[in-house]
């Protein structure tokens, strides 16, 4: 199998449309990490991914009487871009089924490069499904973003190109993964050629479907992924991308949200490039590697897959950045309801740089303050500044890796509510669609009322709710089949320690 795809990989048509992207030294990570880092630059294609590559490969290869009614394909954005140049370089007629929540910088892009669009369903399985149908309906060629043998030939050429462009030995290459079509080139080639070098995949801790495959040696079917690396976020791997890639991947690490916006500012850092979540993965996966494994004076590659990141999800990515560097400690402090209190506490902090104070007034007792301070020495200096504080008698809890008091109470202002009975609060993720609000309410009636309520969605990929529901006793088994029924991701947090310090009753 290796050396069939080592032949098609050689003979593919890519160079119509794509570049051959530049393999860029990362200085200032490589110091820092006291490796030899390498940045192979995919975000630098006409289309901003890799994706065109692949596209081409397949399309190019296609019969005129093939193409007689045109190609379609399903995506919400890079593979969407690369079938619709390479449908134009080609001059066929391209039709993409794009789900109705893509945001309109990718629809116009594909209308752009001369792709006709159609927006169905509001997830990318719908719109999948219904452009296999219109294929169907209408004969015309459908083109799988990852899971064919054209498309993966297409992919594996960047490794071509990586052993052209580094002659000297090579340790790791890491790659993203969603359908597998990126690895299983990149993985036949390397492997083919270069067998001693490890070929690495990278996914989000919540899309990990190449992760469970390897683990469990068969495709996996995951019941939900995570969005916000919308470029990877794939609950099954392919059949033929899984027949290359059981045999020739070496491992797969998985890496947090808060990680990959850390790599996204890295990447920025040394690049001046800013590319998308599924783009930073794989650096990301270099510096997990680099501490878990103690490497030093590796030569490690990593594929800088896409940068068709939407302009407001930079806020996002900022804002865990220094989360995921551990830059910064988000600590929950409990100290006395008198004059000067704060200022003995700032005295404390030292010098160190306060990215936030919340502080409402609640007792005459004890006050509860959410505090965000800068770090200079990542969690070792965390870990001595909780011992300091808990040493001059402060209560300390430790919020930096809280996801309720990441996601909200760091940005609501208020206090502990009284005299309400049976609250029960709960995080939901909503899906970014319209209606989706409307659909909670309705779905929940008009049975149980609601006690708190804070939505935030600023440049995430989906909906961030903390919801406070009073549900007596009795409606325990009724309330849990609204959960059930409602279908949204959600965590019950009344026992998290943010709601009874800052929100509890």
């Amino acid at each position: 199998m290796t050396d069939n795809y080592l032949k098609k990989i050689l003979n593919s048509r890519v160079y119509d449309v794509a570049i051959e992207s530049p393999l860029d030294y990362a200085p200032a990570l490589s110091r820092r990490l006291d490796n030899h880092i390498w940045l192979k630059r995919e975000d630098l294609q006409p289309v901003f991914s890799f994706k065109l590559r692949g596209a081409y490969n397949k399309i190019s290869g296609l019969s005129e009487a093939e193409v007689a009614n045109g190609i379609i394909a399903a995506s919400a954005g890079n593979h969407a871009q690369g079938v619709a140049l390479a449908a134009k370089r080609r001059n066929v007629k391209a039709l993409i089924v794009m789900p109705l929540t893509t945001p309109g910088i990718k629809v116009n892009a594909v209308k752009a490069l001369g792709g006709k669009t159609l927006l169905h369903g509001d997830t990318y399985d719908e719109a999948y499904a219904h452009a296999l149908q219109l294929a169907g309906e209408r004969n015309m060629v459908f083109i799988h973003p990852y899971d064919d043998p054209d498309i993966i030939a297409g992919q594996g050429t960047i490794a071509m190109e990586l052993l052209q462009q580094h002659r000297d030995p090579l340790d790791a290459v890491f790659v993203p993964v969603g359908g597998g079509g990126l690895i299983a080139g990149i993985a036949a080639y390397l492997k083919a050629l270069r067998p001693e070098i490890r070929v690495i995949g990278v996914e989000p801790e919540d899309a990990p479907c190449m992760y469970e495959a390897l683990k469990q040696n068969r495709r996996v079917v995951l019941d939900q992924v995570g969005i916000f690396a919308d470029g990877v976020a794939v609950r099954q791997v392919g059949k033929e991308t899984w027949k290359v890639e059981r045999d020739r991947v070496d491992e797969v690490i998985l890496v947090s949200t808060d990680e990959i916006c850390a790599a996204t500012k890295d990447i920025f850092d040394d690049t001046r490039a800013m590319v998308e979540p599924a783009g930073a993965l794989a650096v990301a996966a270099i510096k997990k590697y680099v501490e878990q494994t103690g490497a030093r004076d590796e030569t490690l590659v990593a594929i800088n897959s896409g940068a068709n990141i939407n302009f407001d999800r930079l806020r996002y990515v900022a804002e865990r950045a220094e989360l995921g560097e551990r830059r910064e400690a988000l600590l929950a402090v409990t100290i006395p309801e008198r004059p000067g209190s704060f200022l003995k506490f700032c005295r404390t902090l030292g010098k160190r740089g306060i990215t936030e104070f919340n502080y409402r007034y609640a007792d005459a007792g004890d006050a509860h303050i959410f505090a965000g301070v800068q770090l200079s020495g990542g969690d070792d200096e965390r870990e001595e500044l909780i011992d300091k504080l808990q040493a001059e008698g402060y209560p300390v809890v430790d919020m930096t890796d809280n996801e309720m008091a990441k996601t909200h109470i760091r940005f609501m202002v208020g206090g502990r509510a009284r005299g309400v009975e049976n609250e029960r609060l709960y995080r939901f993720e909503f899906p970014e669609r319209p209606g989706a609000l409307l659909n909670f309410l309705s779905s929940m009636g008009k049975g149980w009322n609601i006690s708190l309520f804070h939505y935030r969605n600023h440049g995430a990929a989906y909906g961030r709710v903390l919801v406070g529901i009073q549900v007596p006793g009795e409606d325990k088994q009724r309330f849990g089949k609204f959960l059930d029924e409602l279908g949204y991701i959600n965590f019950e947090e009344l026992e998290n320690p943010a709601y009874s310090l800052f929100l509890g009753t």
